[in-house]
């Protein structure tokens, strides 16, 4: 909410319109079924990965198709979105994670891929992104 009172001050649209996004999107989950009156921490992390995932995709369709005009909005809202998310992993300390969990499961082949997965991702919470936990993991089962 502080960060959405300055982005008004300061006129900043793009960081506003972000945060207003984000607000909305916690909001909802609050409202969902289930749900209770305040969001974990953890919920929270998904949430504003969820939208930054969603404006990756945006700008990366936009960049595609030439349009650099509306890819230059979404790129500009993820900057603002990722200052609310735990700092990201390097590769190598993503592989690490990997590495060592394998080890810990006694993972052997693509049939306990899952199994991995499911324990770097939660292990990794909001430091890493699936797509970059999928390669690594997939990479070191079959090596």
């Amino acid at each position: 909410m502080e960060d959405m009172k300055a982005a008004m001050k300061l006129k900043d649209t793009i960081a506003l319109q972000a945060l207003r996004a984000v607000k909305s999107a916690f909001l909802l989950a609050k409202t969902e079924t289930g749900a209770g009156d305040d969001l974990t921490e953890e919920q929270e992390i998904k949430i504003i990965q969820k939208q930054v995932k969603q404006r990756k995709d945006s700008a990366a369709i936009f960049i595609e198709q030439e349009r650099q005009d509306l890819a230059d909005p979404e790129l500009a809202e993820i900057t603002v979105l990722e200052k609310f998310l735990p700092e990201a992993l390097s590769e190598e300390a993503v592989a690490k994670v990997v590495v060592d969990t394998i080890t810990k499961v006694g993972a052997e082949g693509m049939k306990d891929m899952g199994k991995v997965m499911g324990m770097v991702s939660k292990q990794l919470a909001g430091q890493a992104d699936g797509k970059t936990i999928s390669m690594l993991v997939k990479k070191h089962l079959t090596a």
